[in-house]
């Protein structure tokens, strides 16, 4: 006879067995929810016009190596001028955030002065409001800015920077998220690194550039993968700072293939893997920082 004990363990390896298995269909479940829409996207770019009409309806194109709704795509738009604008955004857009939110995350973290806690409650509240709310606000700053676009002293008379790099990327040169990222990995880092620093005579600027900012690989690379994919996707605000064609960016040039009538969704999913392919390459070599940025930045000190 089988001892209690044993029954025991038994119960538990099988209790454990069904634990492992529940999880790993519930993980299926979304990973297929999250897959999906990517493959169909992938199928539907390589289809033709025949295979995506009713009457030759296909669910697997025929040929994957078909590549005229590529070329058909690239035909429709300036897409180097599309894709020049938005490395340019994003480029200058992730460096200004990466110091900007760093030396600020550092200064919350590390640095005492009057009123701190109070601003980073502020900065925290900044994270719930959403970017549509303010965009009117943003607008008028933009178009406002003196002796630009046309103004005179006053911000008056002309556009601004409305319809240029600046008015896509000076509001995001920082951000709640960004600063609040960095002041938790700092806060994991031991206070005895910057006070050993104030004996040998490094000031907080030294200090952070010498000893905090090596150390900040991890968290920089979560930010930069944010940051990039935030500003590649971003739909949104450029729609409403330009409004000329030799300004838009990969996403806004998007919707050219979006007719009145009709819509080439076969020229759109072509187009739309050239658009998200950067962001894959960026994601494929960060993604080893990624996952030990999030993993330190949730911890205490």
């Amino acid at each position: 006879m089988t001892s209690p004990d044993k029954k025991d363990k038994i119960g538990f390896a099988s209790q454990k067995r069904l634990k492992t298995a529940a999880t790993y269909v519930v993980l299926l479940f979304f990973f297929a929810i999250s897959i999906i829409p990517i493959f169909i996207v992938f199928i539907t770019a390589f289809k033709t016009d025949a295979e995506m009409s009713l009457a030759a309806f296909r669910w697997l194109p025929a040929d994957f190596t078909y590549m005229g709704n590529f070329e058909a795509a690239l035909r429709m738009g300036n897409w180097p001028r599309y894709f020049w604008n938005t490395i340019i955004v994003t480029f200058f857009t992730l460096a200004g955030s990466l110091f900007f939110n760093s030396i600020a995350g550092y200064a919350f973290a590390k640095l005492k002065f009057y009123g701190r806690d109070f601003l980073f409650i502020l900065l925290l509240v900044g994270m719930m409001v959403s970017p549509q709310s303010v965009i009117i606000p943003q607008f008028i700053m933009m178009r406002s800015v003196p002796l630009a676009g046309g103004n005179d002293i006053l911000g008056a008379g002309g556009v601004g920077l409305l319809n240029t790099y600046a008015s896509l990327i000076i509001p995001f040169l920082s951000g709640s998220f960004g600063i609040f990222l960095c002041r938790q990995f700092y806060s994991t880092i031991p206070d005895s690194l910057q006070e050993a620093a104030y004996i040998d005579g490094s000031g907080p600027i030294r200090t952070y550039f010498y000893i905090y900012l090596p150390l900040s690989g991890t968290v920089l690379a979560t930010l930069t993968i944010f940051r990039t994919i935030a500003s590649w996707n971003d739909f949104f605000y450029p729609l409403i700072m330009t409004q000329t064609a030799g300004m838009r960016t990969v996403q806004l040039a998007l919707q050219m293939f979006r007719g009145g009538t009709v819509t080439h969704y076969n020229h759109l999913m072509a187009a739309t893997l050239m658009t998200i392919l950067p962001i894959i390459i960026v994601y494929f070599f960060a993604q080893k920082f990624f996952v030990q940025g999030m993993a330190s930045t949730g911890m205490k000190n």
